[in-house]
């Protein structure tokens, strides 16, 4: 078989190389718009789980201030305090 037989002609050879690049930039493209969504999605996600943070800081800080107010009332103190609102006088 002469070598001939094997050599692609030169119009041919060129549309074949501007399809490949035509898919490498179409490739090249479709990985940039995931990348841009992930990072979009990154950011909210980020925004999310700071304020989920926050607020269970907040309800620490009022589970706290809660067993306080329970600590208090569960006292002599705070028993005796409530019974003096409830209307009760001392003897």
């Amino acid at each position: 078989m002469s070598k001939e037989k094997w050599l692609i002609p030169e119009e041919k050879s060129r549309r074949i190389a501007t399809a490949f690049i035509i898919a490498g930039v179409l490739v090249a493209l479709f990985l940039i718009a995931i990348a841009g969504y992930l990072f979009v999605e990154m950011g909210y996600k980020n925004e999310e789980r700071k304020r989920l943070d926050a607020e269970i800081e907040r309800f620490e800080q009022l589970i706290g201030q809660q067993e306080r107010d329970l600590d208090y009332y569960e006292s002599e103190l705070g028993r005796y305090h409530e019974a003096l609102e409830q209307g009760w006088k001392t003897p």
